[in-house]
């Protein structure tokens, strides 16, 4: 009877490991995604609306992630993370809002933008991916989530996530389909 009962123990253990193995491609997938759209995003010649719809892929993947940990998905907070994290890291704020505004300037300006503006999105949307996986591994939901106590975190992510971003895009120029 033991036997049995360690047996089921141990198929119980192995199929919580590759449930939990699974999940994290799911979810590294889903961020990758959104990293590339929120990239394809910086590209957009308007400025000011490609911050908004860079808000909207962010809070897209936030409710992806949030599904895969089973975590109820609040827009109103997710939205609110995202401003905080964001406005609170000055470089980020000004410098995504400067390559968005750059974009204003004829030629030179939409050039420029669609040099930085990739980079400086897909590193954004990156780091949220990996503050929000973070907290969402550790229990966490949206209502204990408190921007203030992950910004180190979030300035760590988004200098990872800029070469993140700049690989990325290197792939999509040595991809034989670009």
């Amino acid at each position: 009877m033991k036997e049995n009962t360690d047996e089921t123990s141990a198929e119980v253990v192995a199929e919580s490991v590759n449930d939990t193995l699974d999940r994290d491609q799911r979810v590294e997938k889903h961020a990758r995604n959104h990293i590339l759209t929120a990239m394809g995003i910086g590209l957009f010649p308007l400025p000011i609306i490609d911050m908004v719809a860079l808000v909207g892929v962010q809070l897209d993947m936030i409710r992806t992630i949030a599904n895969e940990y089973n975590v109820p998905f609040r827009r109103d907070l997710g939205k609110s993370v995202i401003t905080t994290l964001l406005g609170g890291f000055v470089p980020v704020a000004l410098g995504g809002t400067l390559a968005s505004l750059i974009k204003c300037i004829p030629l030179i300006g939409q050039s420029a933008g669609a040099v930085t503006m990739p980079v400086v999105a897909g590193a954004a949307t990156y780091a949220i991916s990996k503050v929000f996986i973070q907290h969402f591994e550790s229990g966490g939901t949206f209502l204990d989530m408190d921007p203030a106590k992950v910004k180190v975190h979030f300035a760590e992510q988004f200098e990872k996530g800029k070469k993140v971003a700049s690989d990325l895009k290197k792939e999509g120029k040595a991809s034989p389909a670009n």
